[in-house]
Formats: C-alpha cells, sequence, structure tokens
C-alpha cells in the first residue's frame, strides 16, 4: 500500500499537540509497513534536513515541501494567475491557505506517483485534492484536526451560514472524514454522507508503578496560539494567586512568556522530550476558555496517570466527561481548590489518577488505537 500525506508542520516537533498526532500517524505506517510519500510546507521550522531526518527514521520512503512564493518576484504571474481569478470565484479566503505555485508542485508529484490513498491534513488545504485531474485511483481522506468554522467567528467578515456551508462542501469532497472528537463526528456526520470517522490521538502507555521523586506538583504544556495565551492569562491573574506559594509549577512551551513574577514557576521554552517531566510531577492543568476539539495534552497527561485540572473545554473531544482522570473547573477559587484537594489527599488523589488510567486504556493506548486504524486502511 502506498500513502500520500499531506501535512504542513514539522511532525518531528513535538512541542505542539497537532504535530505529535502527525508523527503518531507515520509511526502507525511504519509499524504495518506501509509506504508513505509526505508532502510538507517549508518554512524555518520545516527545512530539508527535517525531511532527510524523517526518510532516516524511515517514517517516510520520500519527502518534498511546498515552497513559499516569492510575490514581489513573480508579481504580474501572482496577479493574473493567482489574485484575480480567487476574488472572480469568490473564493473565502480563509478556508484555503494554497500559494502560488503550491498546487503546480503538488500536481508534479501526483503525476509521477500511484497511491492508494491520499490524506490531506486541515481543510485549508483540501484544495490541493479538490476535482485534481492527476488523482488516478486514489481514494481520497481528510485529518480534519479542528472544527475550522469556530476558528474564524471572531473575524468581522464571519458568517455562520456560509462558512458552515463552505466548510462541509469541502469535506463532502473527500471518501474519508477523519475527526478528532465525537462532538465533531456528531455534528459532521448530520451534514457529510460520506465516512466520517473519529480518529482519536493515540500515544505509548507510559503508566509505571515505578516511584519517581516528583519535583514538580503542577505541570502546564502550552505553545502560544491565541487561545493558550487567554487561559494561561486567566490562570496567572485568578487562579495563581488563590494557591500556596510553596507550590511548584513547571511550564513547557512557548507560554512561558505569560508567567512573569511568578514565584515557584520553572519555565522551560522548549523541551524535547516531554516523558522525564511528566514522571517528576504530581497533577497536569489545562485552562482553556475556548478553542475546539481534543485537548492533546490532556491525554498526553492521562498517558502518564496524572490527574488532570482543566475547565469544561479541556475535555472537548472525550467520550466520558466525568469519571475520565479530569476534575473540571470553571471558578478560579473552584480551581485553585481542585489543585489544593488532590495535593492534600491521597486516596482522591489515588482516585482521580486510576479514572484517568482506565479512560486512556479504553480510548487512547497505541495498542487500542492501531487495531481501529487498521480497519480504516485495510
Amino acid at each position: 500500500m502506498r500513502i500520500l500525506y499531506f501535512y504542513p508542520e514539522n511532525p518531528l516537533l513535538l512541542n505542539q499537540g497537532n504535530n505529535s498526532r502527525a508523527n503518531s500517524l507515520l509511526h502507525y505506517f511504519k509499524s504495518r509497513s506501509i509506504e508513505v510519500d509526505f508532502v510538507g510546507v517549508e518554512s524555518g521550522n520545516f527545512t530539508y534536513n527535517d525531511i532527510h531526518n524523517l526518510e532516516t527514521k524511515e517514517l517516510i520512503k520520500k519527502g518534498y515541501l511546498l515552497k513559499e512564493f516569492k510575490r514581489k518576484q513573480n508579481r504580474l504571474k501572482y496577479l493574473f494567475s493567482y489574485s484575480i481569478p480567487n476574488k472572480l470565484f469568490r473564493k473565502i479566503k480563509h478556508f484555503s491557505r494554497i500559494r502560488f505555485g503550491n498546487q503546480s508542485y503538488f500536481n508534479e508529484i501526483l503525476k509521477s506517483n500511484d497511491y492508494d490513498y491520499i490524506i490531506i491534513s486541515y481543510a485549508y488545504w483540501a484544495g490541493l485534492v479538490i476535482d485534481n485531474v492527476f488523482l488516478k485511483k486514489a481514494k481520497l481522506c481528510i485529518d480534519t484536526h479542528d472544527f475550522l468554522t469556530s476558528q474564524f467567528q471572531e473575524m468581522k467578515s464571519f458568517n455562520l451560514g456560509k462558512y458552515f456551508q463552505k466548510e462541509m462542501e469541502i469535506l463532502n469532497h473527500f471518501d474519508k472524514i477523519f475527526v478528532i472528537s465525537v462532538e465533531e463526528n456528531y455534528l459532521f456526520s448530520q451534514f457529510i454522507k460520506k465516512d466520517v470517522v473519529t480518529l482519536s490521538h493515540f500515544l505509548d502507555n507510559n503508566i509505571t508503578e515505578v516511584s519517581y521523586e516528583k519535583k514538580y506538583d503542577l505541570i502546564y504544556v502550552a505553545s502560544n496560539n491565541s487561545h493558550n495565551i487567554t487561559a494561561a492569562n486567566w490562570f496567572v491573574t485568578e487562579v495563581y494567586p488563590l494557591l500556596p506559594k510553596e507550590i511548584n509549577i513547571l511550564v513547557i512551551g512557548r507560554i512561558c512568556d505569560h508567567f512573569k513574577n511568578c514565584e515557584n514557576v520553572f519555565k522551560i521554552d522548549f523541551a524535547d522530550n516531554l516523558r522525564d517531566y511528566y514522571l517528576q510531577s504530581k497533577i497536569a492543568i489545562c485552562p482553556m476558555l475556548s478553542g475546539t476539539g481534543l485537548k492533546i495534552k490532556v491525554i498526553e497527561a492521562l498517558s502518564f496517570g496524572l490527574p488532570v485540572v482543566c475547565n469544561t473545554r479541556g475535555v472537548d473531544g472525550m467520550s466520558n466527561k466525568i469519571n475520565n482522570g479530569c476534575l473540571v473547573r470553571d471558578n478560579p477559587k473552584e480551581f485553585a481548590e481542585a489543585i489544593k484537594l488532590i495535593l492534600a489527599d491521597k486516596n482522591y488523589y489515588s482516585e482521580i489518577s486510576n479514572y484517568g488510567k482506565k479512560y486512556f486504556l479504553t480510548n487512547n493506548d497505541k495498542a487500542t488505537c492501531y487495531e481501529k486504524i487498521d480497519k480504516i486502511f485495510k
């Protein structure tokens, strides 16, 4: 079996949940001896050195990177071949990240190869394959990652009906639609007459009975996207002042910049491997006030048997909203009290931890999920 897998970002940078998901899928393909060609988008964080690393690790057979078009050097070509046609056909620009030159390069890859499946990540990039005459007999899959219409609702030009209709039109071009959450499956399956499959994030089982020194009371891992920034500011201003000063907090990721003048907060801007840090921590927190989809950092914490304290948005995408290893608290005082209670009561800690372990093994354990994916690519 041959698969062409398009994912725009660097799947080797595991500090972001979406990259971890792509990386996990590549490891699945390798475990099943499925030949994968990979297409990404060239950037400062994703170069052909990274493609070479993916090939060396035997995660992909061959890799390609779409190049960023230099508009200043090709202004007339850009205007008549890309800008004007887009305006004439009134395309919603937010639903496409395809830039001038991307399509022709992608088409050359299709012309030179035969694939059984083509997987596109994000509806932004669906135009690469929609009505493409070079697909041959390949079946089309899209890994949605998120409900895009919700991401646009703060924009001045946003129109719910128009944007939602556009997203459904895009997804209907595919044979299989992968979603990461049960909520998205329910929503999409009402409007899409294709195979909508919940493909949750899957991880190695890191649950261990070995006792590790717990240097940190709390661990918080996050990038600096707008949702995380809002949530981090809420935690720092509303929750942190209510916590005992002796509580140690480890913050990992670019969200560190938003923890200023906080005592007993240890900051690591980037960590290539989070395993040791999770093993050295007692509780994971996931403040999240907005956003959609499964929170992969929550699943990561559960894979280590850590209880999680989060807001309601933190359990989005989880099949169980209770008894899942997460304590959901939206009020700042209650959020802080939940943290203090778990730290103080060993029996309660074990109870919440055991719920999380059971949930993880049922829904996100790699071995369990591999069996589900086998049925998709049978």
